[in-house]
């Protein structure tokens, strides 16, 4: 009988536990790739505060875009306390940008994990899709919460700068992959998706109708703050003609706490030439 009373209470503590909702810091980073021709504003004069920001937000996932190899071991070096998931776009191993996920590894356990082309052929190493200039990649993962062992669905990804069609045909085989390989969970998806919110290619993203659609964070944060904009060029870009360019979106279960758009300095350095996004949600 006591064996028994044992095994119900700590049936029930666990069933207690998977029940309260975990909390996570979400961040959406484009690091600007090492360019020699960015003079000062250089990846080896903000590798320190771009580890730096992600430290400060206390981010428990974060998706990175245009991480070149050596930029990926510069962050592992700076963060280690995070995991990182990802290959090089061009040839699937290490040459090219990555679009990166970073994850606490004492918080949450990478379950599985991958990566496709934005293109007509997914599983095809390097390769270009529709009118894009350039090979595009998104790597996704399913994680696992420590603690409460909830898992979700996450998938970082870069959207092509020229091909419109690359663009929209990109979000559709996104969305498609999320519900077939995200399982039912929940989704949260980050990436520079070189379109701003009242373009086609968002609203075809939180476009209700479509069943696997998902939602701007930001539309329904509790809290908001920041800027109505995300790309700024080193602060090059004159203020009106800045556009918001970088998203953190989720699915209808997801509840957000708040939405921010991070100052363009730390230190008073250019931390990149975006500005950092991190949602802060919760997920039942």
């Amino acid at each position: 009988m006591r064996k028994l009373f044992y095994l119900l209470a700590a049936v029930l503590l666990l069933t207690s536990c998977n029940s309260k909702p975990i909390d996570l810091n979400v961040m959406s980073f484009n690091i600007r790739y090492d360019n020699p021709e960015d003079s000062l504003n250089n990846w080896q004069y903000r590798k320190d505060i771009a580890a730096q920001a992600i430290k400060d937000q206390n981010a428990d996932v974060v998706g990175a875009q245009e991480v070149l190899v050596n930029q990926l071991n510069d962050l592992k070096s700076r963060l280690p306390e995070y995991n990182a998931i990802g290959v090089g776009r061009e040839d699937g191993i290490e040459k090219g940008e990555y679009s990166a996920i970073f994850y606490k590894k004492d918080r949450l356990k990478e379950v599985e994990s991958g990566y496709f082309w934005l293109s007509e052929t997914p599983e095809v190493v390097g390769s270009k899709g529709w009118d894009g200039a350039c090979e595009r990649i998104a790597t996704w993962a399913i994680l696992e919460d420590v603690s409460s062992k909830k898992q979700f669905f996450f998938i970082n990804t870069h959207l092509d700068h020229v091909g419109k069609v690359a663009r929209q045909e990109g979000v559709t085989l996104l969305l498609d992959r999320a519900t077939s390989l995200g399982k039912g969970l929940p989704v949260v998806m980050t990436g520079d998706f070189n379109a701003a919110p009242e373009s086609d290619v968002i609203k075809h993203v939180t476009d209700t109708s479509n069943p696997e659609h998902l939602i701007h964070s930001k539309d329904i944060a509790v809290e908001k703050s920041g800027t109505q904009w995300t790309f700024h060029g080193f602060g090059r870009v004159p203020v009106e003609r800045r556009e918001f360019i970088d998203y953190v979106f989720v699915s209808k279960d997801i509840k957000v706490l708040k939405h921010s758009v991070l100052p363009e300095k730390l230190d008073d350095k250019f931390i990149s030439d975006h500005s950092v996004v991190v949602a802060h949600i919760e997920i039942k």
